[in-house]
């Protein structure tokens, strides 16, 4: 297996999950070990790179039309399905959360994704809202390309409050009110779409325009991603 180059930036996903819209928004967050190389310690949403076969997994539903054009803006190529994947995958891996339709897989089952399969589940990117992305500053020992996505508990498969299926990479996995959340230790970029999140939690329309924080070796940018600079 080919090592990777981890001064480059990888494309990756991360869901934030919102219980409760209409009285008490709750999102689901998990924190980071202490050895861990990319934000130890840190309160994080579940999400990580997008790996090669993420590409090839075939999706009960696609993304809504819109976030799936403000993807594939300021983009090389079209990445649209493989991070929707990804964003599956790793939601289901850290959390034991299924986001997921009843559905045959046609041909092999990628390795990362046979424990999702063997439950008779077809990765669903329906409900996933892209609401922001953001890459990782020079000079941190890992960098991403991070889309955000936003999905509502209720798309779920899986029972909200079970963990029992989750990995190690995150742990003490809790819903916390959304009015809560600045209490608990966050990276900067979380806080910021935190705040994104709580203008539009009321919302279950995707949104037409996607904040993007992009960092390159010249300068630090706030986009929009459908050309529209981001107001104050």
């Amino acid at each position: 297996m080919s090592s990777i180059d981890k001064t480059k930036v990888r494309d990756a996903a991360t869901v934030i999950v919102v219980r409760d819209r209409a009285t008490r928004p709750r999102i689901l967050m998990g924190q980071r070990g202490a050895a861990a190389a990319f934000m130890p310690n840190k309160f994080v949403f579940p999400g990580g790179a997008v790996d090669a076969d993420d590409a090839r997994v075939p999706l009960a539903r696609p993304m809504p039309l819109p976030c799936a054009e403000r993807l594939r803006e300021d983009c090389a190529e079209d990445r649209s399905h493989a991070i929707a994947a990804a964003a599956i995958r790793e939601l289901w891996e850290e959390t034991g959360q299924l986001l997921g339709q009843r559905g045959h897989w046609p041909g092999a089952v990628p390795d990362d994704w046979q424990g999702f399969a063997n439950l008779g589940l077809l990765p669903d990117a329906a409900p996933l809202q892209f609401v922001f992305r953001a890459i990782t500053p020079p000079g941190r020992p890992r960098r991403f390309d991070a889309r955000f996505f936003l999905i509502d508990a209720a798309e779920l498969a899986s029972d909200p409050d079970d963990f029992s299926a989750a990995c190690d990479e995150l742990s003490h996995l809790h819903w916390v009110a959304l009015d809560e959340v600045r209490a608990l230790d966050l990276p900067f970029i979380t806080e910021v779409v935190l705040a994104e999140v709580a203008a539009r939690v009321e919302d279950p329309a995707p949104p037409a325009s996607v904040p993007f924080f992009r960092n390159d070796d010249e300068e630090s940018l706030f986009l929009r991603l459908r050309g529209a600079p981001l107001t104050d």
